[in-house]
């Protein structure tokens, strides 16, 4: 177990091996074996581990409403910003690191470090010291990002941080956050091309091979577009009862009331 910012004990998670079955994403969309089927070869180099395969799910979940350029662009953002894991991660974890989730603590002595040798020219207040470090898909910090989008989404990102490295609410942050413009001011619909897009969240960097990755997620999007799952089999028609024929009674009263009633005609007609 790892002890979060503020004290609480967040679970480690474990890992578990994967076999596709078939799944949906949430939101009625079906997330079928095409899509993985292209990513795997064309983004992932061959093969998928349990955490690539969540996070992918995650982000296609949360994604669902979006159009397909929008999504691709989303899963080549988290692609590249947790290199290659497409799980969220906390700043400071470099691509080379074994530890991918180290603890609060650490994330706050590499910042310290860093700072105090004029690595971060940029930062003149350290936001970090109380916990406001990066997290996620898309790199959260500073207190007051962190209450907007827990308002936005419902979470107590004041008292537990460490919900920004849940993959569902990571994937949450990255969508809202890329289409409604709070990291940059630009929103995904006002840009006109993938490497456009870059600038929702940090400039113009790394833009080129981000877009390249977004092209391979788009053509994945598409097969997952194309495979339609099969309609339910018609219903068998409704069964109509027939009416039943009523079978003819006799006269109330029993046998002998209507015996009389015979001899009564037989006699009257006389």
């Amino acid at each position: 177990m790892a002890r979060g910012t503020a004290g609480r004990r967040m679970p480690r998670r474990r890992p578990r091996a994967w076999r596709f079955t078939g799944s949906t994403d949430g939101k009625g969309v079906a997330v079928v074996k095409e899509f993985f089927d292209s990513v795997r070869g064309s983004v992932f180099g061959g093969t998928l581990d349990a955490g690539q395969v969540e996070g992918c799910e995650a982000i296609l979940a949360a994604s669902a409403r979006l159009p397909i350029t929008h999504r691709a662009y989303l899963l080549a953002t988290a692609y590249h910003e947790t290199a290659g894991s497409m799980m969220p991660v906390k700043e400071t974890v470099m691509p080379h690191h074994k530890n991918r989730n180290p603890s609060d603590a650490e994330v706050i002595r590499r910042l310290d470090r860093a700072w105090a040798k004029g690595a971060m020219p940029q930062v003149k207040v350290p936001y970090w010291r109380d916990g406001w470090f990066g997290r996620g898909y898309v790199q959260l910090t500073w207190r007051n990002n962190y209450l907007r989008a827990g308002r936005e989404l419902g979470l107590d990102l004041i008292g537990n941080p460490g919900l920004a490295m849940v993959p569902e609410h990571a994937a949450a942050i990255l969508v809202r956050g890329c289409s409604e413009g709070w990291f940059t001011g630009r929103k995904l619909a006002e840009c006109r091309d993938y490497v456009d897009m870059r600038r929702v969240v940090n400039g113009t960097d790394r833009a080129a091979e981000i877009a390249a990755h977004a092209r391979k997620f788009e053509v994945a999007l598409r097969a997952l577009s194309a495979a339609k799952p099969e309609p339910p089999p018609n219903p068998p028609p409704p069964l109509v009862k027939e009416p039943l024929t009523p079978e003819p009674q006799p006269p109330s009263g029993g046998f002998f009331i209507a015996l009389a009633a015979i001899w009564a005609r037989l006699i009257g007609s006389r």
